[in-house]
């Protein structure tokens, strides 16, 4: 039982999930709360026990459940009947769930649709103007000019078949309510009918609110049980969106892959052809800069881009390989960010080793600094963003801060798992012999002749980023929503497929932006490859400020810190995780390219 805001990324965070704590609402009496996993507490999500009991196929009518008094004349009273009021101005919700199914609000759009909401709001509001908002649209009874209407009764349904050739019993396959508003005349024994529960603006004086809550259990033969979800989401009608996106994505991928082809089947093939009919060997070898390695300081530096890049195309094909196997779908509450930190952690060893590997081919000598960079530099910085995150919510006496406790468990898994698993990875890769370039480096480096403006740095960077972020910004869209926005996000095939556009995408635009800098005479394509895919990111943090002034309505200056530390993590981690793709594919053209041409 909780109270969220749609569209206010407050749901998780600022306001204490627990909602008799916060709002003033039914209080059931204290008992063992459930218990939660990992990302649960990760993600702010706390489970409290309801006040409203029923029993199967025990049908209720009108059933009290509490009478809350509010007397404006007493400053502690009227602090919480004005936040109650609040709350229904920026249309906060409950959010209930039974048999771990999300209890919906399921009600007709346009085109005689029905849209399910895994939540109802709490009340609405009729301005001072006459205009119903959001909820108070649904009744013609909520008329009365600025004045709140609470919703203070709910019709719940609960839908189940008998299991059959098992043993007896039944399953829930779905739980729906209709939330309304009853100014009940008799307090001790409501009839659930009569006017709606108004709350003038203006009024001064004693108010009570009575709650009371209605159940009927449905026999439905049709719904399956592993088809129980089904209902709730194909009533979010995305999916013509979310083609449209493929589509356009699968246009910016063929683009690019008729540019790379064009390069890689002509215009490359004459040059290396041309270099190699030439007499000398060495002139060559200097007309083509020798990209490879120039110099052992830049390549060096070059190599640490990859610290604790954690392997991050593994990182997110696993995570998406699991979700579209369904073991991260909406029923498996907090899976998505347990499963998260658990890569996290089993990567260690292999983002040590591929660390040690290329910091070695490079030729890089500090191998201590490179190892304690792998295991500290990333989930250090991540961790410090966290960690004042969660002192925020501590200052807000927030139940969405992170116990003390897990947070050492946290703490425990980076140093006692992480930690030592990069340090093995790092240790076989230093013992293994660094990969072999295929022409011979020049030790004093070139001087680069005077650059166009197109194929200078930093044009080049932020052009480079361009195409990967048409291939994803639809699909991020939902996926912000998904996170602060408090809608289910199930689409995980087509996430797979935008992935691996996404992975195409920043290698070929990465590609084809190092061949044009070599073209040029600049051999500085380390750093650059790594930036021109990672730039992907900065057009990501644009949009999520333009997400944040255009789609949310957060006020207060800790809310704003929290929404964009958080986005900030999201933001470091897709740029490593681009920029990782970008050097693996520029690393990958090099030696490529310059493995067929003719060097003694």
């Amino acid at each position: 039982l909780s109270v969220t805001p749609p569209a206010v990324f407050l749901n998780r965070v600022f306001f204490n999930l627990s909602c008799h704590k916060l709002f003033d609402f039914c209080a059931d009496e204290p008992e063992k709360r459930p218990s939660e996993n990992l990302g649960q507490v990760l993600f702010g999500e706390r489970i409290e026990p309801s006040p409203y009991k029923f029993f199967f196929k025990k049908n209720l009518e009108c059933q009290r459940v509490c009478l809350k008094s509010y007397n404006t004349e007493k400053a502690e009273e009227k602090a919480k009947l004005d936040f109650l009021k609040k709350g229904m101005l920026l249309n906060y919700q409950h959010h209930w769930i039974v048999d771990n199914m999300p209890v919906t609000w399921c009600y007709d759009v346009e085109d005689n649709q029905k849209f399910c909401n895994p939540g109802f709001p709490i009340g609405c509001y009729v301005t001072d103007t006459g205009r119903a908002k959001d909820a108070c649209v649904v009744s013609a009874d909520f008329n009365d000019k600025d004045t709140f209407y609470i919703f203070n009764h709910v019709d719940i349904t609960i839908f189940y078949h008998v299991v059959e050739n098992e043993a007896a019993g039944a399953r829930l396959v779905a739980a729906k309510l209709e939330p309304k508003s009853y100014k009940h005349t008799n307090m001790e024994k409501p009839d659930c009918k009569g006017p709606p529960m108004s709350l003038n603006n203006k009024f001064n004086g004693e108010v009570k609110i009575p709650y009371t809550y209605s159940v009927k259990f449905v026999e439905d033969k049709q719904i399956r049980w592993a088809s129980r979800w089904d209902y709730i989401l194909e009533s979010m009608p995305h999916t013509n969106i979310q083609w449209f996106s493929i589509m356009n994505s699968l246009v910016i991928v063929l683009f690019l892959s008729g540019m790379v082809a064009m390069i890689m089947l002509r215009t490359l093939h004459k040059d290396i052809a041309r270099y190699n009919q030439m007499d000398s060997v060495v002139s060559s070898a200097q007309k083509v800069h020798n990209p490879i390695c120039t110099k052992r300081d830049n390549l060096s530096g070059s190599a640490r881009q990859m610290l604790d890049a954690r392997l991050l195309t593994l990182f997110n094909v696993f995570e998406v390989f699991f979700a579209c196997l369904g073991f991260l779908s909406p029923a498996n509450r907090g899976a998505l960010m347990t499963c998260a930190v658990v890569l996290w952690v089993l990567l260690g060893t292999p983002a040590g080793y591929v660390a040690a590997r290329y910091y070695k081919s490079f030729g890089g000598e500090k191998w201590k600094t490179n190892v304690l960079l792998t295991a500290f530099l990333c989930p250090g910085v991540v961790f410090a963003d966290f960690f004042v995150m969660n002192l925020i919510l501590w200052g807000e006496g927030s139940s969405a801060a992170m116990p003390f406790g897990t947070l050492v468990a946290i703490l425990a898994l980076w140093f006692c798992i992480s930690v030592p698993l990069t340090f093995i990875g790092a240790y076989f890769g230093f013992k293994k012999s660094g990969i072999e370039h295929p022409v011979r480096t020049n030790q004093i480096p070139r001087q680069i002749p005077e650059q166009s403006f197109y194929t200078k740095p930093l044009p080049g960077i932020v052009m480079g980023g361009i195409l990967p972020f048409g291939c994803i910004f639809i699909q991020l869209f939902f996926i912000l929503n998904s996170i602060w926005s408090h809608q289910m996000y199930y689409m995980f095939g087509f996430l797979f497929l935008v992935f691996i556009i996404l992975v195409i995408t920043c290698s070929e635009a990465t590609i084809l932006l190092c061949y044009f800098h070599l073209c040029a005479e600049d051999y500085h394509w380390q750093w650059r490859s790594f930036l021109t895919s990672g730039f992907t990111a900065v057009y990501f943090l644009v949009y999520a400020i333009h997400y944040f002034f255009s789609k949310l309505q957060i006020s207060g200056l800790a809310s704003t810190i929290l929404y964009f530390g958080y986005t900030m993590i999201m933001a470091l981690i897709f740029f490593l995780f681009t920029g990782t793709i970008g050097f693996f594919a520029c690393f990958w053209f090099v030696t490529k390219i310059y493995s067929v041409v003719k060097v003694d």
